[in-house]
């Protein structure tokens, strides 16, 4: 199990709202979250790893997968998530990520 505090960018993906008229947000982890993550442990379907995220006050549960456009791992946020904290698409946000088994 690993810890990260980090701040960074919310981002749209903008191939989903092509495909679907939906919008997906993600975070995209630092260079070295992404590292000290890998040198942990193995990765499970699709290259993801679980984890236990809080933002502000809103805590919960999902994964992380590698992005090939970003080179390296995006953290998806949902929109209960967005909307209770209040966060907009290239805004800033400190992520607190606990990888999990």
């Amino acid at each position: 199990m690993t810890e990260h505090e980090f701040t960074a960018e919310l981002w749209r993906w903008r191939a989903r709202d092509e495909q679907s008229g939906g919008a997906w947000f993600f975070v995209s982890l630092p260079f070295d979250v992404t590292d000290q993550i890998d040198e942990a442990g193995p990765r499970r379907g699709f290259g993801s790893v679980r984890v236990e995220v809080t933002v502000g006050a809103s805590t919960w549960r999902t994964s992380v997968f590698p992005s090939v456009e970003e080179r390296t791992l995006v953290l998806p946020v949902k929109k209960a998530v967005r909307a209770a904290e209040g966060l907009v698409e290239g805004g800033r946000c400190t992520v607190r990520l606990r990888t999990v088994e």
